[in-house]
């Protein structure tokens, strides 16, 4: 059963502009360094995202959204709990980050 990770950010204030980027690509880039571990190839199946560009004001401060889908729940526990390519990213973004949510949906 396919799972939909959602992924809102909202960066801190004094997070500079090009950290920013660099976070936004570098989260993007997963979808190819994260590896399977049986296979070490991207498991991934699709990653998408980009900055809010929503009219209605309701953001509540998030301001980059992402989808990345699993083909199953052992994909997405793997990536969550074990995988180092998503282990670095969260570990050299977490300073510019002020809030971070994350739902998941089976569908």
């Amino acid at each position: 059963m396919p799972v939909n990770h959602l992924v809102l950010f909202q960066f801190k204030t004094d997070a500079s502009a090009d950290k920013v980027e660099e976070a936004y690509l570098n989260m993007l880039s997963l979808k190819d360094k994260c590896l399977h571990p049986t296979t070490q190839t991207p498991y991934i199946k699709s990653f998408t995202g980009g900055r809010d560009n929503s009219p209605e004001g309701l953001q509540s401060g998030i301001q980059y959204a992402f989808v990345v889908e699993f083909e199953n729940i052992a994909d997405r526990d793997f990536y969550v709990h074990n995988d180092q390519a998503h282990k670095a990213f969260v570990a050299n973004a977490s300073p510019i980050i002020e809030k971070a949510i994350v739902v998941d949906y089976s569908f």
